[in-house]
């Protein structure tokens, strides 16, 4: 089996929803449109709106403090920059993450979900022109649904790939070999992206996306079968181009 391009997700709110697509056009040295365009600071968090810059995740409302919020799913409008998001608990919410008004609306929307051991919520920020991804230069995460499916049959029940979080998904793979691309790169449709680091895993995977309940050990999954928390790969656009689902997906030396 030919390996080709089997999903494309964006993140229009960093950890706040995922929007399954069926094309992309990346742009050599940036993020994937409007994925992780927005982020949720909160009390303790050292973003400044005055300087916006890229900081860790650890400046914003994740999944591995406040698992509820990995059931949420979002739709993004780009032509208004309107997002809508829902959640099992909650009732459907639609704002413009830049209007302030409703920037406050979003806030008491997600407050239910956050446990009350954690910093709360403070504001919508972003960086223009970046995505606040994970990393410090502008990433698209690939994984491996193989790889999905060893998790699945090592831990012995059905694991939703959406637990990974991941941009772009390739079927017809062998699984784990996606270990051996940092270095290399891939073709897919029209563009390359240079594969740069693997995805090191934390507890957001452990949470169901259907319900928000953290039901699955992935991290001792993950060190059970490859002795690592190691999950997908970080990746850069070195030649832009459109890719849509279906594509071949060729490992380049």
């Amino acid at each position: 089996m030919t390996a080709r391009l089997s999903h494309i997700y964006r993140h229009p709110i960093k950890s706040h929803g995922r929007q399954p697509l069926g094309w992309v056009t990346l742009t050599a040295g940036q993020t994937m449109p409007w994925d992780r365009h927005w982020a949720v600071t909160h009390a303790t968090s050292k973003f400044d709106p005055a300087a916006p810059q890229w900081l860790a995740c650890a400046n914003f409302s994740i999944g591995s403090g406040i698992p509820g919020i990995m059931a949420i799913n979002a739709v993004l409008d780009e032509a208004s920059a309107t997002v809508t998001l829902t959640h099992p608990d909650r009732v459907p919410l639609t704002i413009r993450p830049d209007d302030p008004t409703e920037a406050l609306r979003f806030l008491d929307w997600v407050r239910p979900l956050v446990p009350a051991d954690k910093s709360p919520p403070t504001r919508i920020v972003r960086v223009p022109g970046r995505g606040m991804t994970d990393t410090d230069y502008p990433s698209i995460s690939i994984s491996n649904l193989a790889s999905n499916a060893a998790v699945s049959a090592h831990v012995g029940t059905g694991v939703s790939h959406l637990r990974w979080r991941s941009n772009l998904w390739v079927e017809g793979l062998q699984p784990w070999v996606e270990r051996t691309w940092p270095g290399r790169s891939l073709r897919i449709g029209a563009a390359i992206l240079s594969i740069r680091e693997p995805m090191v895993r934390c507890k957001a995977t452990t949470a169901n996306p259907a319900t928000g309940i953290a039901d699955l050990d992935t991290l001792l999954a993950l060190r059970q079968m490859i002795s690592e928390q190691h999950f997908g790969s970080y990746a850069e656009v070195t030649t832009g181009g459109t890719i849509r689902l279906g594509d071949p997906v060729e490992v380049l030396a």
